[in-house]
């Protein structure tokens, strides 16, 4: 029981939050005049894991910057909702401040292992890149947001976008766009210390997303590690981490950042007091006013 405890834990709160993504779906968090482009193909298929919702400010103008939303949900769960009904401050101040958010879904390591999701939002990017002007987007400006694993996947193209690993592309072809800023909430940087990098219950998300535990797949596990592609290039960084994370550990954000500094990328650590995995304690008002000055300064 000792050992299967955690894991309940984990999934319980997966779907729970995913009940939350769902809501958010069916609300009106956005501001009064927001364009919603639901459901749009990114890989010229008919996977609905293959789609990508936009989220156009009422204010019209051409060559938005644009954030790119990449979910959460130890990579077997959740959609391009999740996440969102504890943002809603947050969300609003994007729009607000001239920013489209895409929300891209991405395959789940329950039907196709790591490296996929990677394949699946750099693919999802370049459509985005390739697609710009139909959506009024400047893709010279493209940052990212993720959540937990989605926190994972951005800071994890965001760091090798410069360094080129070819499996990261369905087509193995280096990508034309670049990242702008990274905004990492509580995401795993390094898997040889993330908490549950040990267990050998075939159901742990990390056996899941690498097909096999970090001791048995520890290429791959580097190969996944954000922290294994830093360098001087890599763009600026927004790190946010709770102080009482039960899944991430906080030293996985504290490492990163510990890192960046080292190789002078610029980056900000918010360990935000008290705080669980997840929730609205990351949208309060002294979070939301760091992100949105980081993020402007590198994006306007």
């Amino acid at each position: 029981m000792k050992k299967t405890f955690p894991l309940l834990v984990i999934l319980l709160s997966l779907v729970f939050r995913f009940a939350l993504g769902q809501s958010a779906a069916n609300k009106d968090i956005f501001p009064a005049g927001t364009t919603v482009l639901a459901d749009i193909p990114y890989a010229d298929d008919t996977l609905k894991k293959h789609t990508l919702d936009v989220y156009m400010p009422a204010v019209k103008t051409l060559g938005y910057p644009v954030i790119i939303w990449i979910h959460g949900g130890a990579w077997m769960l959740n959609d391009k909702h999740a996440d969102m009904s504890y943002m809603t401050n947050t969300i609003k101040e994007f729009l607000n401040n001239g920013y489209v958010i895409v929300s891209i879904d991405y395959r789940h390591s329950t039907t196709a292992s790591f490296p996929a999701q990677m394949q699946d939002c750099n693919r999802a990017i370049e459509f985005i890149y390739e697609n710009a002007a139909q959506y009024s987007i400047d893709e010279s400006r493209i940052a990212l947001i993720g959540f937990s694993a989605g926190g994972h996947l951005a800071s994890l193209i965001g760091l090798s976008n410069n360094n080129f690993e070819k499996s990261f592309y369905y087509n193995g072809k280096r990508p034309k766009f670049k990242i702008s800023v990274v905004l990492d909430f509580y995401g795993a940087s390094d898997f040889s210390t993330l908490k549950g990098h040990d267990s050998t219950d075939p159901r742990n998300p990390i056996t899941l997303l690498l097909g096999g535990t970090v001791a048995q797949k520890p290429e791959l596990a580097k190969k996944a590690s954000p922290i294994t592609y830093i360098d001087k290039n890599d763009p600026p960084f927004f790190i946010v981490q709770g102080e009482k994370d039960e899944s991430v550990n906080p030293d996985q954000s504290i490492l990163l950042s510990t890192l960046l500094k080292k190789n002078h990328v610029p980056n900000e650590l918010v360990i935000v007091p008290g705080a669980p995995h997840f929730g609205v304690m990351f949208d309060t008002e002294f979070v939301r006013n760091d992100l949105l000055s980081f993020l402007n300064k590198y994006m306007k």
